[in-house]
């Protein structure tokens, strides 16, 4: 490395984000959307969460992994609009270096465990569907736990990798960021010591955390698709595939973005189509998980419609009253008296 090139690095305090739009005039305009959206995917995925923390018959492995997806939606979409929000009100484009690397470190740390999540729940339907008479015994509340604990230390792993790699490039300015957020391909642009060590290590390490899921998840729902087309009962064949379509709907927004995102490094022109990309990774997809997810589906929104948790005139049940003082982790691993069994025909999605 060029040691002017080392030298000025330590000069690098902060980032200039540009952010979505630089004409001030659509500033308050896209404050608003952003505002709005938040508010949608945090309390849209607060409900989903009260729904299957308050109702017993919803604590199955499937609305399990549904409240850690539920969970992981609201982490993403925190981690990079509020910031986004606060520099609209500021107008103020900077963030320190180590804030933008917290940024990147959290953001990539919750993207890592929706990939092993959207697998965990394949696996589960390919249980279900394909395995219904050792489902209990499959995906046991161990089972759950492993599953569970295994991504995340996964998703650390390969969320600290990459910040401490990030941490190895000279950047000597101007360090301005055309996007809204802190991510790897922008930052990459930026480096003027080579960066060629880190793109192979996050082609590599897209291979593990994206690719792997993504053959195990094709692989899941191919066996899927052969045990439905066997069931005789076309109304059993249609409830068992809309069971799928709800997930195959999110694995395909979430892989085809993150595709697009990090499969076309060195592309500095792309940058402005870049930025609606990282729309869709941090905004839209948490907002539409609950709407295609959960809040279609009959049981919870009958959960959703007959149960207040501390909101509306009627009393709230004991049992009930508990569970909604209940945080956020106890989400996270299911609970002693967690139903281990999943009635494949009444929980559909």
């Amino acid at each position: 490395m060029q040691p002017e090139a080392r030298t000025n690095r330590t000069a690098v305090t902060e980032f200039i984000l540009l952010g979505l739009v630089e004409t001030e005039n659509l500033q308050p305009m896209v404050f608003v959307l952003f505002l709005f959206a938040y508010l949608v995917t945090v309390g849209g995925n607060l409900s989903i969460l009260a729904a299957i923390l308050v109702e017993p018959k919803l604590h199955t492995p499937m609305y399990f992994f549904l409240g850690n997806l539920s969970a992981l939606d609201i982490g993403c979409i925190t981690v990079t609009v509020p910031a986004m929000l606060g520099r609209l009100l500021s107008h103020k484009r900077t963030v320190p270096y180590a804030g933008c690397l917290s940024q990147l470190f959290f953001f990539h740390l919750l993207a890592g465990m929706d990939c092993f999540l959207l697998t965990a729940m394949a696996y589960d339907r390919f249980l279900a569907i394909c395995r219904p008479l050792t489902y209990s015994t499959h995906m046991s509340q161990t089972v759950q736990r492993i599953l569970v604990v295994v991504s995340w230390a996964c998703a650390f792993t390969n969320a600290l990798t990459h910040t401490i790699a990030l941490t190895t490039l000279n950047f000597c300015g101007p360090c301005e960021v055309n996007h809204f957020y802190c991510d790897l391909p922008q930052l990459f642009q930026l480096s003027c010591s080579s960066t060629q060590l880190n793109e192979l290590l996050l082609f590599g390490m897209s291979f593990i955390m994206a690719g792997t899921p993504m053959v195990l998840i094709i692989s899941s729902y191919i066996h899927v698709a052969a045990a439905v087309l066997r069931i005789r009962s076309a109304e059993g064949r249609k409830k068992a595939f809309s069971t799928c379509g709800s997930h195959l709907t999110v694995v395909c927004l979430f892989y085809g973005t993150g595709m697009f995102n990090y499969m076309r490094l060195g592309s500095e022109e792309a940058s402005d189509k870049d930025k609606g990309v990282g729309v869709f990774n941090t905004i839209i997809n948490p907002m539409l998980n609950p709407l295609i997810y959960s809040l279609r589906n009959s049981d919870v929104q009958g959960v959703l419609r007959h149960c207040s948790c501390h909101v509306g005139p009627s009393p709230v049940p004991q049992a009930h009253s508990s569970l909604c003082r209940l945080p956020l982790p106890a989400l996270l691993l299911p609970p002693s008296g967690w139903d281990g069994l999943l009635p494949v025909d009444s929980h559909g999605l």
